[in-house]
């Protein structure tokens, strides 16, 4: 890894130090990860909890779906690129992932606008159930929940794979495994965050369902 043409490389995590579950981010990723703790992902179905569900062992970091006294368990961990909390204008985007196909859990890794405010856009790669196959979408800027660009059926989960992020000023731009594999001109135009947010899809899982979703690593750059 490091500098690409026209990308500076700002940030790279390759889980080089192991992390108990229960104890993330602890010293070995203070500092360089945070995530939502302790309330209800999209659906209201899943809970939000990277001290019951995040670790990191053998160079992946691991988190572990299931449910737990009757309470889906889920994640969102966030990377600080800059070593604190808040996004940046425009870059790339890079994660090595895999998942289990565990039905009723999906991801919606995004990037979401600093302000909170949805109208300022999301960019999503990749989304969708980890039982079926992922795809891309870049949300009309302005038109909060209205697609721009939604790119189906791209791959399934049980594979490694590499999802690729380019967002510029005249555009956004979807890779997969270095091909592209989608691309929209509505590009949003403030600052956004990094999260790869991992929740029930649509509602309670079955009980007894549980798997991984493994991240080999993570990479950002900027423009330049």
């Amino acid at each position: 890894m490091g500098d690409l043409p026209g990308w500076r490389q700002v940030y790279v995590e390759d889980f080089s130090q192991d992390a108990a579950l229960g104890s993330f981010p602890g010293p070995a990723y203070e500092g360089r990860w945070t995530g939502y703790e302790g309330f209800p992902d999209t659906s209201e179905a899943g809970l939000y909890s990277n001290t019951r569900v995040v670790s990191v062992q053998d160079g992946v970091m691991d988190l572990h779906l299931r449910t737990e006294n009757g309470q889906p368990l889920v994640a969102a961990p966030i990377p600080l690129v800059h070593g604190r909390w808040g996004g940046q204008l425009y870059g790339r985007f890079e994660v090595r992932f895999r998942a289990d196909p565990v039905h009723g859990y999906k991801t919606a890794w995004l990037l979401w606008p600093d302000s909170d405010d949805w109208a300022e856009g999301e960019i999503d790669f990749p989304e969708g159930p980890l039982s079926a196959e992922m795809y891309a979408a870049n949300l009309l800027v302005g038109s909060p929940g209205v697609f721009d660009v939604k790119t189906d059926g791209l791959a399934t989960f049980d594979e490694w794979h590499v999802a690729t992020i380019e967002w510029t000023p005249d555009a956004v731009t979807f890779l997969l495994d270095g091909e592209e594999v989608g691309r929209s001109t509505s590009s949003p135009s403030t600052p956004m965050h990094w999260v790869l947010q991992t929740e029930t899809d649509h509602g309670t899982p079955p009980a007894d369902e549980e798997g991984h979703v493994e991240i080999d690593w993570v990479t950002v750059y900027e423009m330049g």
